[in-house]
């Protein structure tokens, strides 16, 4: 399992919110968060602003969809053709487990489940 954690601009994030939804990956967590990247923030006049607002969108998904999944929210998220700075960031990692809180279903990276004793 892999969980792909994406950084975009607030105004795109429904853009692809919804071409993972057509995509067939549904499961999403969004948050809200504030930031800067290699521009160091915006200056305006005499004023930097290093605290852009993004929104942070984390989705896991197997092995084999990653580079499906990472195409798909670069295509949603990216502005205009070529894209701009600001555009944002996605960041992949492991997942050695994911664990069910209703059901206590333990599923591990290699897409075996077991059931999780309380």
């Amino acid at each position: 399992m892999i969980m792909i954690r994406s950084i975009v601009r607030p105004e795109k994030v429904d853009d692809v919110l919804a071409a993972l939804m057509e995509a067939g990956f549904p499961g999403v967590t969004k948050m809200s968060v504030v930031g800067r990247g290699k521009q160091r923030g915006i200056k305006i006049g005499e004023i930097t602003y290093d605290e852009i607002p993004k929104e942070l969108l984390l989705t896991v998904v197997k092995d084999n969809d990653k580079e499906f999944v990472v195409r798909t929210i670069i295509k949603a998220a990216r502005t205009g053709e070529k894209g701009a700075f600001g555009d944002g960031k996605i960041f992949v990692s492991p997942v050695l487990e994911a664990y069910t809180i209703s059901s206590g279903v333990k599923e591990n990276a290699d897409g075996t489940t077991e059931e999780v004793k309380i």
